[in-house]
Formats: C-alpha cells, structure tokens, sequence
C-alpha cells in the first residue's frame, strides 16, 4: 500500500510540472535568433583621469525599406496621426548618462523606448520617448506601440533625402570644434529627420 502510494506521489509531482510548462491557448513564440541591430553612440573621454566622461547611445533593429511605402496614399493611411513603430524587432532604445537637450527639450539621464509620431496633418514629426517599466508591466511589443503610453515627445525637422536607404539607419553626428554639440539623422528610404542635441555635464 505504501509503495502504491508513494508511486502516486511521485506520478503527480511529474505530471504538475509537466502540465505548468504547456503554452496557454494561442499563445506561441518566435525569435531567438541574431538578427540586424545597429547602435549609434557618442563617448567623451577624460583623458587626464583616462576614465570615460559620459556617453549615450540609440540602439535598434534595422527593417528593409518597401515599397509600398513609397505611395503617398498608402503611407498616409500607415503614419498620419499615429505614433509608428522606430526600427524592427525589439524596442529602440536611448540610453543616456548625460542630460541631453533634444531639438530644445530637456531629455533627463535615463533609459528609454522610441518611437516616432507623425502629426494629424502630416506636416510634422516627433520623436516619442517612451517609459520601458510601463511597457514591461504590461508586456507589449514594439509591434503594438500604439499600445504604449508616451511620456514626452521632441520634434524633429525634415530633412529632405536626396537619395533612398535601403535600411533604417540612424546617425550622430558632431563637429570637432564643438563636441557639445551633436546631430541625431535619421534615414529610411525616401524619409530622412533631423534633429540638434546639445549634450549637457560632461566632466
């Protein structure tokens, strides 16, 4: 008898396990490969403490340009007056541990989701930063980021592309004479913003 029940046991505490490791109902999964993330980031660098002085840095997936995208009506219908997905994938990302001013905008030392907004009219667009502790605590992806709750948005200028980028590609630039200040370019197909950063605290 006590062997029975001790094998009893023992089926039960292998089959619990068992039954808590199946998905729920459509729920599946994907990913987990590599896949095509790029990072813009700018360092100062102490060379009297030859130590680092601050840096911060955009990290993003890098999707294909289509298309599709390139009629006027269509891409209308995907942007105006919504808050559009910034890159592929997993979130991009802003991290900073120097205050920046974005396009005149305070931007605190944190860490951030982005996204990009583009207004009712369509004349203008912003960049949408984004609270990751909020999108955790309410699991959404960046595929649903009209989901997500913004925390404040910077306006960008059109930068008028003279050519098409075949992938998302975000740069920072800055003059030598005046490392304080930066360009945040950003290029995707026919679109191409713009935007200063001054950098603030660097020691």
């Amino acid at each position: 008898m006590k062997i029975r029940i001790s094998l009893g046991m023992c089926l039960l505490l292998w089959v619990i396990p068992a039954m808590a490791q199946q998905p729920k109902p459509n729920i599946t999964a994907e990913g987990g490969g590599p896949d095509d993330r790029a990072s813009a980031r700018i360092l100062y660098w102490n060379s009297a403490k030859h130590g680092g002085a601050g840096e911060f840095a955009i990290d993003y997936g890098r999707p294909v340009w289509k298309s599709v995208y390139e009629d006027p009506a269509k891409f209308d219908a995907m942007t105006k007056g919504k808050v559009w997905r910034f890159g592929s994938n997993f979130w991009t990302t802003l991290d900073t541990c120097l205050p920046l001013k974005i396009s005149g905008e305070a931007v605190p030392v944190g860490y951030y989701y982005l996204g990009l907004r583009r207004s009712d009219d369509g004349a203008m667009w912003s960049l949408a930063f984004i609270d990751p502790a909020k999108v955790r605590a309410a699991h959404i992806d960046a595929f649903n980021i009209d989901k997500a709750p913004i925390s404040f948005e910077v306006p960008l200028s059109d930068a008028k592309a003279t050519s098409k980028t075949e992938k998302l590609t975000i740069d920072l630039t800055y003059p030598k004479d005046n490392i304080h200040k930066a360009t945040l370019n950003i290029a995707w197909g026919t679109l191409a913003l713009t935007a200063p950063i001054e950098i603030m605290d660097v020691e």
